[in-house]
């Protein structure tokens, strides 16, 4: 079966994207679809497969995410913007549009150019202040689920971040990913604030299970969780990421959170055909 792609990164987390109203592939077959063809070396590799569909409803489209694993993303902030753009670019929507996700519905809009902005799905669930005991260590996190189903998130500071190696924060990384306190899982944020008020972030997400270069629906519940805990006062919140900076803008009205938007750059990478001999759906 031949499949047309296409291929975008934001900040460094790529993604596949077809349009399914082409192919009508089932849930199932994108399932097995996202599996293969995003494990790299083997295949085109990417962090996420996205599917294009008709909406059932008055928004524009409708955004199916698989994880690399072949596992359901309920909602992803880097991929949301990535596929904003290509929706512009395909002439499937126009500068400013509202989509479908499996968490809600979801507000896009071309800035410029390259600049995608989206508002994320609101939190359904905020947790500012937990104790996490492991190995008879006890952790303060914060705990967030952004849309419903929710897209569950801890935020986790970690002092030294910048100087810090990936594989240093694995173990740790792992065990708060799979541990009870979290029955769906969880993407696990580290951050360290700097002198400037910018936040260093990295995610381990669950679903790709490794550290990303990004995590927007992560970087966005990092910014909200210390907005809300008056750690920082500004409303629009850079944040920096190992695949380059994102800015998060809070809105807030009665004490609830009613904006919560991810900006930053996205890339369109390539556009190919979809072979591989070894795919069977």
């Amino acid at each position: 079966m031949r499949i047309e792609f296409t291929k975008m990164q934001g900040l460094g987390n790529d993604f596949i994207i077809i349009d399914n109203r082409q192919y009508a592939l089932t849930f199932q077959q994108l399932q097995i679809l996202a599996k293969k063809v995003c494990t790299r070396r083997f295949s085109v590799g990417s962090d996420g497969l996205m599917a294009l569909e008709n909406s059932n409803d008055s928004t524009d489209f409708r955004m199916r995410f698989f994880n690399a694993d072949g596992s359901v993303g309920e909602m992803c902030g880097n991929g949301a913007r990535c596929i904003a753009r290509y929706a512009y670019i395909n002439k499937i929507a126009g500068k400013k549009m509202t989509f479908q996700t499996t968490a809600g519905i979801v507000s896009g809009e071309i800035i410029n150019d390259r600049l995608v902005g989206v508002l994320l799905n609101l939190p359904e669930f905020i947790e500012l202040r937990r104790i996490v005991s492991l190995h008879q260590n006890e952790y303060p996190i914060s705990y967030i689920e952004l849309g419903s189903p929710g897209l569950p998130h801890v935020v986790i500071e970690h002092k030294g971040l910048k100087d810090t190696d990936d594989t240093s924060l694995t173990e740790l990384a792992i065990a708060l990913r799979y541990h009870e306190a979290f029955p769906k899982g969880a993407n696990i944020n580290f951050y360290e604030i700097g002198k400037d008020s910018a936040v260093t972030v990295r995610t381990y997400e669950r679903g790709v299970e490794d550290f990303t270069l990004a995590c927007g629906t992560g970087s966005a519940s990092v910014a909200l969780a210390l907005f809300l805990r008056e750690e920082l006062s500004n409303n629009i919140i850079r944040i920096n990421v190992p695949g380059g900076s994102l800015d998060v803008a809070i809105g807030m009205s009665d004490g609830k959170v009613e904006i919560l938007q991810l900006i930053g750059d996205t890339n369109m990478i390539a556009e190919g055909i979809i072979l591989d001999e070894d795919l069977k759906l």
